[in-house]
């Protein structure tokens, strides 16, 4: 078998530079280090990780992430302005609890860009009627497997597909703004009274059947008594 010819100088600077460029195009490159703290706390405030009440230092979150404190601080600066923690110099910053205001103005506004936009989603279109489809057979599997963060957030998508189908940008953008208190809620909800999943499943087979139906109206009804439950549930009042 006849052997190889020498691989030249030159050709070997090229393979070097080929591999070289193919590595770097496959690298991950990492977000900033302020970034990783900020998804992090906010994902463990919103999944109840770091439940309201919690106390949380620079040096445990900076040796959590793996970086210094400076970039602690800024995205603990961050989570401030959103009304997820409050900021103690010297001592750190604390996981603020879900309060009954916070509760009743993300009930109220729910309750009308919702039911604003279910009917305005009769007829439904069957894109909309498999999605929800989906998104309720995706829920179930989160259920049986004691998910309860990612039903959470199935939860908030199911609903969040009915505003977008009712055609109002600007609704849907004030819709998306209120995503975390309604994860963070939901989460919440879940873990206190466990067996509102199979309600909260139930509920989103009828809203599916009513706009599967062509009923505007009594979409209508469905989601307000979804949403009022939610309520009741989230401030401990079950009825």
């Amino acid at each position: 078998m006849p052997s190889a010819p020498p691989v030249t100088e030159n050709q070997a600077s090229e393979k070097q530079a080929a591999t070289t460029t193919t590595t770097e195009k496959h690298a991950v490159k990492q977000p900033p280090a302020a970034d990783r703290v900020y998804a992090h706390v906010k994902q463990g405030v919103l999944e109840r990780r770091y439940e309201g009440g919690t106390l949380l230092t620079e040096g445990e979150l900076g040796e959590a992430v793996g970086v210094s404190r400076t970039p602690v601080r800024e995205a603990l600066l961050r989570l401030e302005v959103e009304g997820l923690i409050r900021l103690y110099p010297k001592k750190g910053a604390l996981v603020l609890p879900v309060s009954a205001q916070e509760i009743a103005d993300v009930v109220e506004t729910r309750q009308l860009v919702e039911e604003h936009s279910v009917r305005k989603s009769v007829p439904a279109s069957p894109q909309l009627i498999a999605r929800l489809e989906e998104l309720l057979e995706q829920q179930r599997t989160q259920a049986a497997a004691g998910d309860l963060a990612g039903a959470a957030m199935t939860d908030r998508c199911f609903h969040a597909e009915i505003v977008r189908s009712g055609g109002n940008e600007i609704l849907s953008r004030l819709y998306d703004q209120l995503r975390d208190r309604q994860l963070r809620m939901g989460v919440a909800v879940m873990h206190a009274h466990p067996d509102r999943i199979t309600k909260t499943l139930a509920e989103h087979q009828e809203i599916l059947e009513a706009l599967r139906s062509g009923d505007a109206q009594a979409a209508v009804d469905i989601v307000h008594r979804h949403v009022s439950w939610f309520s009741n549930l989230a401030r401990g009042e079950v009825r």
